[in-house]
């Protein structure tokens, strides 16, 4: 197990050192954010939406590979070279190609969609909750991302630590969800009590200060909150 935690860290420590140093990775980041969010209120299809968070991937894929021969190639030589210079371009030519095919897997999706929507269309809310519940998880993830990504100490253990609690601003983001959902006091307590276990054991291991976990709770409720409540405002 702390093999697999080890291997997941460094994983994500690979992520938000792109998303630290590439400014490409910020943007692919705040695009693929605004696009999760219009597929969930324009009501996107499952097969669409499977397409697009696909092309989404690959994108941040082709990124985080050119990203790995930028510093491979660096780490070889800091002279010019012809081959470095091949290996540079080539990389730099996936993401320009898995952007491409993001565009118009996005063109296909959206177009109808863009210019038949009417705010008054949008009558399908109470279907949306599943959809509104994924998308703000993805927000709160980024948000994390983000935050963590600030941290300019070396060897930081993402998974174990950092600001804010990733694992408290994900519990409480469901807690928030279920709570909007449900609209039943009981479940809504058995959801915050199970949230506050996770912030408790966050503590209790010494992993997050009080701060970082108050922070991580905040960020879950008020970013699923503001989604919600931005696609009720959208059914009028």
């Amino acid at each position: 197990m702390k093999r697999f935690i080890d291997s997941m860290n460094y994983a994500l420590s690979g992520i938000i050192h792109a998303f630290k140093t590439e400014k490409n990775m910020k943007i692919h980041f705040a695009v693929a954010l605004v696009v999760i969010i219009s597929s969930i209120l324009l009501h996107v299809t499952r097969f669409e939406l499977i397409a697009i968070v696909i092309s989404i991937t690959l994108v941040m894929l082709a990124e985080l590979l050119n990203t790995a021969v930028e510093a491979i190639v660096d780490l070889i030589t800091s002279e010019y070279h012809e081959l470095a210079r091949i290996a540079k371009n080539v990389a730099a030519g996936a993401v320009v190609l898995t952007a491409v095919n993001a565009l118009v897997v996005g063109y296909l999706v959206f177009f109808r969609k863009i210019s038949s929507f009417r705010l008054t269309s949008l009558t399908y809310f109470s279907d949306l909750s599943a959809h509104i519940t994924f998308a703000s998880l993805a927000v709160v993830v980024a948000v994390v991302v983000a935050l963590k990504s600030r941290q300019a100490a070396k060897n930081v253990n993402y998974l174990q630590g950092g600001l804010p609690s990733g694992h408290t601003a994900i519990a409480f983001a469901l807690f928030m969800a279920v709570t909007l959902i449900s609209n039943q006091i009981i479940v809504s307590m058995v959801t915050l009590i199970l949230a506050l276990i996770v912030a408790e054991s966050r503590l209790e291991t010494k992993v997050h200060s009080v701060w970082e976990v108050v922070l991580g709770a905040f960020i879950g409720i008020a970013v699923t909150y503001g989604m919600f409540i931005l696609a009720k405002v959208l059914t009028f």
